[in-house]
């Protein structure tokens, strides 16, 4: 009887997430759920990192003076259930969190001409207005109107940035001071050589999973993240080394040491703190308006690009270049955006980092439920989560940069008019860090070349419209300036 009500809830869950259809199952997902977390939890801790330390035009810091600890849970919270909402309704294995790049933003260009509540404001109608744009189906209209081509070189452009994000996050790679103009942007570690067990910890972590991936060892990845850390609060145990803040060569994030304590009492003091209406007296409208319009197309095009190419890295893209469940994927994306603001903690985003899942096996939603989960445990286990150093987890971000850059075989490097636009979109996600800017830079110059060589008719009228909104993204600076 037992196991016939086992038998009947497996078949279920393979039922509603089609999992025996994709051709995974449910270990394979729960695999790819846990990698995936294990990948992006930190975070839990750099989200609180950035917005605490930033101070609103009052000069005041978000969630108070133990903002750092309300924002950690927020930040949890709100990623724990918006990922569960993507497996359930969207059915993809995609995870979402506070956005990198947005938070800043709002932390350093918003929050300073305004206050805290009024700056996460601008992130819910930021939101409101992408998921109107969803269920007018502009957004998705868009995503039909790219070019399938073009839609490749998103997917190879954001898996050479992951796997710089790999490298950087771990120190192997280093941003470089610009003294007089006389060096490159980054160099080799910290003085041109690799210097601090922290490396050494990410080279044997990288080495390990690579050997462990050409093997064909199934949860290569997970296995990678657990016993590189293991290997990491040895070398802390032994070398006391700290954080980087505090030691050139010390951890970049999380330093892998044991808590003291396993359970923490989670609070939300920022939960609900967000004004609609501030922003609009305190700045003007038209200062506003430009602040909302770079939050949403950073939002826009960046998770048009992620999901994307964790549809192309599980197979799962249709033959027009969509993930399956697009209009799904792109509300519930719109609702992270809005429910980030609401909860005083950034606006939510998809996450790249989900590819690691997906490279662990992971090709349903059932993988986002595990993930979410995870987050909701994170809550009240956030000392445990703070175990595992980036060091660790970033392997897994180079190796699947590896495998997104396979794709980059399925663009025709002959035809100029698509292979110049796809190389803008390649290299400069990695060179500005940026996915908007990389996807921006290709639609702008693929216009261009249709123009220049009397093929207008060639282009969507969708495209028009896009390629405008990116002019006016790019020059946001000096608009902004002649406006106010």
């Amino acid at each position: 009887m037992v196991y016939a009500v086992n038998n009947q809830t497996s078949g279920g869950l393979d039922r509603y997430f089609k999992i025996t259809e994709r051709g995974s199952t449910v270990g394979r997902e729960v695999r790819g759920g846990l990698v995936t977390f294990f990948t992006m939890a930190y975070i839990i801790v750099l989200n609180p990192i950035i917005l605490s330390g930033a101070v609103d035009v009052d000069g005041k810091h978000l969630g108070g003076a133990d903002g750092f600890v309300a924002i950690a849970a927020g930040t949890a919270l709100v990623a724990g259930v918006l990922t569960i909402l993507m497996g359930v309704v969207a059915n993809y294995p995609l995870a979402l969190a506070a956005g990198l790049g947005l938070n800043a933003f709002v932390a350093y260009s918003v929050a300073n001409q305004m206050t805290w509540a009024d700056a996460m404001g601008l992130v819910v109608i930021e939101g409101i207005v992408i998921l109107v744009l969803v269920l007018t189906g502009f957004r998705e209209a868009v995503f039909h109107a790219v070019p399938a081509q073009l839609k490749v070189a998103i997917s190879v452009g954001i898996g050479l940035f992951i796997a710089l994000i790999g490298f950087v996050d771990a120190g192997f790679v280093r941003r470089i001071p610009d003294a007089g103009g006389t060096t490159v942007p980054v160099q080799l570690g910290q003085t041109g050589q690799l210097a601090g067990w922290p490396v050494l910890v990410f080279v044997f972590g990288l080495l390990l999973l690579i050997a462990l991936w050409v093997r064909h060892v199934k949860g290569a990845i997970l296995i990678s993240i657990v016993v590189t850390t293991v290997v990491a609060i040895i070398v802390e145990s032994i070398g006391d080394l700290g954080s980087s803040v505090d030691n050139p060569k010390g951890w970049a994030l999380n330093v892998p040491a044991i808590p003291d304590k396993l359970f923490d009492t989670p609070h939300f003091d920022t939960l609900g703190e967000f004004n609609l209406l501030g922003s609009w007296d305190q700045i003007g409208v038209v200062t506003t308006l430009l602040l909302i319009f770079t939050l949403m197309l950073a939002d826009f095009f960046d998770t048009m690009g992620t999901m994307t190419a964790i549809g192309a890295e599980a197979g799962l893209l249709q033959e027009d270049g969509t993930p399956p469940n697009t209009r799904r994927i792109l509300v519930v994306d719109s609702l992270a955006a809005a429910a980030g603001g609401a909860a005083g903690v950034s606006s939510n985003t998809s996450y790249i980092e989900s590819a690691s899942g997906v490279g662990e096996g992971a090709r349903t939603g059932l993988a986002s439920v595990v993930t979410g989960l995870l987050f909701l445990l994170a809550i009240f286990i956030a000392p445990v989560v703070a175990i595992i150093p980036s060091e660790a987890a970033v392997p897994a971000l180079v190796l699947v940069g590896f495998l997104m850059m396979q794709q980059v075989k399925g663009i025709d490097w002959d035809d100029v008019e698509i292979a110049i636009p796809a190389f803008l979109t390649i290299v400069l996600m990695p060179f500005t860090y940026s996915i908007s800017v990389g996807i921006g830079a290709g639609f702008l110059v693929y216009v261009l070349i249709k123009v220049v060589r009397g093929k207008v008719a060639d282009v969507h009228p969708l495209l028009w419209v896009v390629a405008a909104l990116f002019i006016v993204y790019f020059a946001i600076n000096p608009i902004t300036h002649w406006l106010s």
